[in-house]
């Protein structure tokens, strides 16, 4: 048997490397949609994805896609998903990278808080703290990020409510295998895609063509990767490495586009990411005592 520590360090590589894929396919985003409509990106995108899918899913076998458990809840879910994906390339090809970055790490912020208003979960005072934290932090980015016009600010701050809903309720639908998911949710972001594709469609090169659908390869495999991570690693362990996405956002922004973050935008990140460390201890600490916050079970 695998030591636990041996584990937990494979998670965190296996995060890490999770990562640095997302970033990078968000640079490779950035620079596409300077020459792409976001529907392109859909399509092409959650083609390559679907095609680097099936074979997982003939493994899988095609019943639990056709009868799927808690359709209305499915539905949801490929909804949140594929409008915040919409959303955040979007934003993203309005607004610095690391600046788009910062919004979506105050997910573990909205995440507590909708997990107490619509799960009646415990949010205890150190949780409480934590999460005004986070928003104060959120506010500060704002500040940053209005600079850039409301329109993409308010379509930055949509996209983390769409991602916080899209996270919940893939938590409620644990019990769906992770490629029957990740289908549903290539097939959703497919038809939207395909639906705003008329809207300013335009010639796509065989280079280009090749680049738009490494966007799916890549985001598969890093999803991929995120779920091996939580299957080695307590999610407390291997969660917080994810912020390590804002230190590529800068690096790579600078390096790619030449954008330098505002001292405001980089203040409020440091709150959030406080926060959100400040959070994740809280849930190691019940974890080593071997209890869940009252309200959960």
């Amino acid at each position: 048997m695998t030591p636990p520590s041996n584990r937990n360090l494979a998670g965190i590589l296996l995060m890490s490397v999770a990562v640095l894929g997302f970033s990078l396919n968000d640079v490779l985003g950035k620079w596409l949609l300077g020459s792409y409509t976001v529907a392109q990106v859909l399509v092409l995108r959650s083609i390559a994805a679907l095609l680097i899918l099936a074979p997982l899913l003939v493994r899988e076998g095609v019943l639990p896609l056709l009868q799927p458990r808690r359709p209305g809840l499915q539905l949801l879910r490929v909804a949140c998903g594929t409008l915040e994906v919409a959303a955040f390339y979007w934003a993203v090809s309005q607004m610095p990278l690391a600046d788009t970055m910062a919004f979506w790490m105050a997910t573990p912020i909205f995440v507590a808080l909708a997990s107490a208003v619509l799960l009646r979960e415990s949010l205890d005072r150190p949780r409480f703290i934590a999460v005004v934290l986070g928003f104060l932090g959120v506010v500060l980015t704002l500040g940053a990020g209005l600079d850039h016009g409301l329109l993409p600010t308010l379509t930055a701050m949509a996209g983390v409510v769409l991602y916080s809903g899209y996270l919940l309720s893939t938590r409620a639908l644990r019990g769906t295998s992770a490629p029957v998911l990740a289908v549903y949710q290539m097939l959703g972001a497919l038809t939207f895609g395909l639906f705003l594709a008329p809207f300013g469609w335009v010639p796509v090169g065989w280079v280009d063509a090749g680049l738009l659908m490494l966007l799916g390869v890549v985001g598969v495999a890093a999803h991929l990767a995120v779920t091996r991570s939580l299957a080695l690693a307590p999610a407390p362990v291997v969660v917080p490495w994810q912020y390590a996405m804002i230190l590529w956002g800068i690096l790579f922004g600078w390096i790619f586009f030449d954008e330098i973050p505002e001292e405001s935008m980089l203040a409020g990140v440091a709150v959030i990411v406080g926060a959100g460390f400040w959070l994740t201890r809280l849930e190691l600490r019940d974890a080593r005592r071997g209890s869940v916050p009252a309200g959960e079970g």
